[in-house]
């Protein structure tokens, strides 16, 4: 008799404390997030021997979105934003969570790195910092802050791969 009537009841309430330690985050190491598996659809650049795993952000909507929201972007990972030619977009960092390196390109070229933008999530949006380039680009590149320094990324090398995008 045990067996038939509290067995199942302690299965129950196992099965709600679960769902509400699953609810509250607090298994969240159990599941698998989006920022930690492979990027969908992603395409590869390359920048010397680097190579980089990018979302690509062609739509006005992909380009508006970009990064925000996200926990977490992986070590190899960014976000290309392509433009049209001669291009002086405005970039900020609205509902962006991670601190981020930014890197202006024209032609195939670094024209510009804006290293290691941190998020502003107490500033209202008009408080926001801008970030410009000094010249007209075609491509921007955000990967995770420092990621220029540690792979010596520097203004002048040339990127390839972003004819596939």
């Amino acid at each position: 008799m045990f067996k038939q009537v509290f067995l199942p009841i302690i299965a129950v309430a196992g099965f709600i404390v679960l769902v509400g330690l699953l609810s509250q985050g607090k298994l969240g190491f159990l599941i698998p997030t989006a920022s930690s598996t492979p990027i969908a659809n992603a395409k590869i650049i390359k920048i010397n021997n680097t190579e980089i795993n990018v979302e690509v952000a062609k739509t006005t909507d992909e380009r508006s979105k970009g990064l925000s929201n996200r926990e977490k972007l992986n070590d190899d990972s960014g976000m290309i934003f392509v433009f049209t030619k001669d291009s002086k977009p405005t970039f900020w960092m609205k509902d962006t969570k991670i601190a981020l390196d930014i890197i202006w390109i024209n032609d195939n070229v670094i024209t510009g790195i804006e290293r290691n933008v941190q998020p502003e999530p107490e500033k209202d949006d008009t408080e926001l910092k801008k970030y410009t380039p000094s010249s007209p680009i075609d491509y921007v590149l955000e990967v995770n802050a420092g990621f220029s320094d540690k792979n010596n990324i520097k203004v002048g090398q040339m990127i390839s791969g972003l004819e596939q995008l």
